[in-house]
């Protein structure tokens, strides 16, 4: 391992240069937003086994799409993504084995913290809720989950997106707007 540090400034040099097929500083990179992408995962899952298979998942995506990282955003911007929506996968897949796992014919005894992870705690609420409107409005989920869980900036979320300033805080608050009533939530 080099001996770059862990600031934002290293952390760009290092995806630069793991984009352009350095190994070494893939590894470095790795290791570098190991944390970070934990962190992510923690504030989406309530369970930490669930986040850490989230966290897993989410530095596999890294390590194979880094070429495709062309720079357009800053890499923590773009990790940030990453790391979410790898976050909601995982969420999706324990929501769809605890509904099978409802149908099986097995008999119900104590419910599984894995399964039930899925329907306990605000968090898994809201992710229940961005699974509602994102079925018929999946161009709100993403901004909200990135400023609203991850807290980037609406300027880098434009950036992230590829989209207007404006647009952004328009798909934020229909976002918030189309929750709001999924959690029961007043002003």
């Amino acid at each position: 391992m080099t001996t770059l540090g862990t600031d934002e400034t290293d952390l760009e040099e290092l995806a630069r240069r793991a984009s352009a097929g350095d190994r070494v500083a893939l590894e470095d990179l790795l290791a570098a937003i190991q944390p970070r992408v934990r962190r992510i995962c923690g504030r989406m899952l309530l369970y930490p086994e669930d986040a850490e298979e989230a966290a897993q998942d989410a530095l596999l995506l890294v390590a194979t799409k880094i070429d495709g990282f062309a720079g357009r955003s800053k890499f923590t911007t773009w990790l940030h993504a990453v790391a979410s929506n790898s976050a909601r996968s995982t969420y999706r897949t324990l929501k769809r084995r605890a509904a099978e796992r409802l149908t099986d014919d097995m008999p119900n005894t104590h419910p599984d913290p894995r399964t039930t992870s899925v329907i306990a705690g605000s968090r898994l609420d809201l992710l229940e809720a961005l699974e509602i409107i994102g079925s018929t409005h999946p161009q709100l989920v993403e901004p909200l989950v990135l400023r609203d869980v991850q807290e980037l900036e609406y300027s880098e979320i434009a950036e992230l997106l590829g989209i207007p300033l404006g647009t952004v805080k328009s798909r934020i608050h229909a976002a918030r707007n189309a929750v709001r009533p999924l959690l029961a939530i007043t002003d």
